[in-house]
């Protein structure tokens, strides 16, 4: 009897960058894929958004990353430096790569509820869905034009404002800085949020002047 020839995995999208491995009502945390390589996985930019979904109702939920880390997957021995280039890692130490993980946080700012087919193609909702993604979830990174369509709403910018776990501040900044970016240098929405952002500091001038001293337009 002839046995049946293995099959390779499909490839994973581009997009398909982490897991879900902890979550909870405003957040998760998610561990990067291991590249097909001998290379780090990818690190998510600070402020970058992703998406994940809630399996059970099919929401869609988006998030901004505001913490990211590599570490050694064994928490009892640290990583120490080799003085390596990359390349010299790859020749000579390339176990390093798979002793290594890169894990990043992110802060959930709002879902999409699907359509009767099941289509998460409805309104999108800035604020926390009734349950987070759970572990084991795909993440993905946030096409461009679902970006573009979520910030048209600066009503996040409120949020973003009342984070306890992040440099909210610098986060800000970096959000409003890729969203001017993704939207293609879009000048006029970036008055806008300066705007926004004046409105919801006005009684705190100096956090409103240091956060758009970041924004480089």
């Amino acid at each position: 009897m002839r046995l049946p020839l293995p099959t390779s995995a499909p490839p994973r999208p581009p997009d398909h960058l982490a897991e879900v491995i902890e979550t909870s009502t405003t957040e998760f945390l998610a561990q990067c894929l291991d590249p097909d390589g001998l290379s780090f996985p990818v690190m998510p930019e600070f402020g970058s958004w992703v998406m994940s979904q809630d399996e059970e109702s099919g929401n869609q939920i988006y998030g901004v990353v505001y913490h990211a880390t590599t570490s050694p997957i064994d928490s009892v021995h640290r990583a120490r430096a080799l003085g390596l280039s990359l390349a010299d890692l790859r020749e000579q130490q390339p176990q390093i790569f798979a002793m290594l993980k890169t894990e990043f946080r992110v802060a959930i700012m709002g879902f999409r509820s699907p359509n009767l087919a099941g289509e998460p193609t409805g309104p999108m909702f800035q604020y926390l869905p009734p349950r987070p993604p759970q572990v084991h979830q795909a993440v993905y990174r946030c096409p461009a034009k679902t970006v573009v369509e979520f910030m048209d709403n600066l009503d996040f910018l409120r949020a973003l404002l009342g984070l306890s776990q992040a440099p909210v501040d610098s986060l800000v900044a970096a959000v409003v800085r890729q969203g001017y970016q993704t939207r293609n240098l879009d000048r006029a929405w970036l008055v806008q949020a300066g705007r926004t952002l004046s409105t919801m500091l006005k009684d705190d001038y100096d956090r409103l002047r240091q956060i758009l001293s970041q924004i480089h337009a």
